[in-house]
């Protein structure tokens, strides 16, 4: 595959000696600059840089975001004056007779196509290219040669690691797995500056194997809630937004969630294996079989490749008789019906399992920016850069303790500290996005002042 890839881009870079593209000659800084983020990945499952892309509109920077249109946008990126959506082709679905191998480099190749052509002649050059990793490949080789050829400042949004991540679906021992490691800590010391969603994760980037160099930037933006995620505090507002959200499907446990009797637990999922759901089926297989545990309504929202499995897995538990008092639905909700779902619960679950070890889940974010305290697994290094234990959230590694904490939480003996965690939640989700942004992002760019 690298060596089909190599000629790919070999053939392009003499395309672009003859056909040399245009470069951005104005201002990087203030009103009207133009600035190029790319998403390789549906841009309504990215809030991040959805986000990014809103506080640069805000401060009057010129925005094309770019990416797949699979759900819907952020519902302010559809009317922003000053965004414009660039719209990705989606690629090739894998037949399930073609093995991985043989498919994955049709698929990059078709990536490496559209994405140079677009951002190399169809697009103007623009005086940022903001780009999120992962995934690395192709981004991050695309990327490197737009900004060099377009004279381009390169800011990498460090998510995660793409070739961890391809450790844990593939194994560590598929060849990919350490082409791609290679790929992704040499490409990415190109980027001319650099942000991560944790300190740990910045740290780790200096060292081996990324070893990017310290005269280049490399700022923590911890993720924070956006402004649509807010506390409801009030009992009839819960109620009002309960029966919007759900109505038609939930309706029949409506009378139960307003006066206490049973409890609403939310979880959101992209449906992949970073995020072990057999965790939270155990747990609640267990919780379920105690004498004294109190009636739940399980909301599992998202959208991914998984989803399928797990609702004939939930099905069959159903039909087994192993979750009495446990209603377990699983759903997709529009972006303003997710955050009152979120305000409505009486408790988040986090199933994210970091492969990185150093990176924190947005989900969880959005949680404490909605006053809702968390259960999350909490194996990985800045675990506590986000959930702190006993304050805003507790923690968990197998299944067993995760039912053990629900039973804690969730009966009558509990409900102090439950309030205690809604509490700490609340607090926590008081520092909103633009706060975080403008005294980091946005002074890198020139939006903020210094002195601001």
């Amino acid at each position: 595959m690298a060596g089909l890839i190599s000629l790919v881009l070999l053939g392009l870079l003499i395309a672009y000696i003859v056909l040399k593209p245009s470069r951005y000659n104005g201002h990087t800084t203030g009103k009207g600059v133009p600035i190029h983020i790319l998403v390789l990945g549906d841009i309504g499952r990215s809030p991040r840089m959805t986000y990014h892309a809103l506080s640069i509109a805000k401060h009057g920077g010129k925005v094309k975001l770019i990416g797949y249109l699979e759900t819907s946008p952020h519902p302010d990126i559809l009317t922003h004056p000053n965004i414009t959506l660039i719209p990705l082709p989606t690629p090739p679905s894998r037949p399930p007779s073609v093995p991985f191998l043989l498919f994955a480099p049709i698929k990059v190749i078709f990536q490496i196509l559209h994405l140079s052509y677009l951002l190399l002649y169809l697009l103007p050059p623009s005086a940022w290219l903001l780009v999120q990793n992962p995934p690395s490949i192709p981004t991050l080789a695309i990327a490197s040669l737009t900004s060099y050829l377009r004279n381009s400042h390169l800011i990498i949004d460090w998510h995660n690691y793409g070739w961890t991540i391809l450790s844990s679906t593939r194994g560590p021992s598929h060849p990919f797995v350490s082409l791609s490691k290679i790929y992704e800590t040499y490409l990415g010391r190109l980027g001319s500056h650099h942000l991560t969603v944790t300190n740990a994760m910045a740290r780790q980037l200096r060292a081996a194997p990324y070893s990017i160099p310290p005269h280049k930037p490399m700022i923590p933006v911890h993720d924070r809630p956006a402004a649509i995620f807010q506390p409801i505090l009030s009992p009839d507002a819960r109620n009002e937004a309960l029966d919007k959200i759900l109505f038609p499907s939930g309706r029949e446990y409506y009378r139960a969630l307003v006066s206490g009797k049973m409890k609403l637990l939310v979880s959101s999922t992209s449906w992949t294996p970073d995020e072990d759901f057999s965790l939270l089926l155990s747990a609640l297989t267990m919780y379920a079989a105690r004498p004294d545990a109190v009636p739940i309504l399980a909301l599992i929202t998202g959208k991914g490749p998984q989803k399928e499995y797990y609702d004939d897995k939930i099905d069959a538990l159903v039909k087994e008789g192993k979750l009495p008092n446990v209603r377990i639905a699983t759903l997709f909700l529009p972006f303003e019906d997710y955050a009152r779902l979120l305000a409505c619960a009486d408790l988040g679950v986090c199933l994210h399992m970091s492969s990185s070890g150093v990176d924190l889940p947005m989900k969880v974010v959005d949680m404490f920016g909605a006053g809702l305290p968390v259960v999350a697994y909490g194996g990985y290094e800045s675990f506590g850069e986000l959930v702190k234990e006993g304050v805003n959230g507790r923690g968990f590694e197998t299944g067993e303790e995760l039912a053990g904490v629900l039973g804690e939480l969730l009966k009558p003996e509990g409900e102090n500290e439950l309030k205690h965690l809604k509490k700490g939640a609340v607090e926590e989700g008081r520092r909103r996005w633009d706060e975080e942004w403008d005294g980091t992002v946005g002074r890198l760019m020139g939006f903020v002042e210094e002195s601001s």
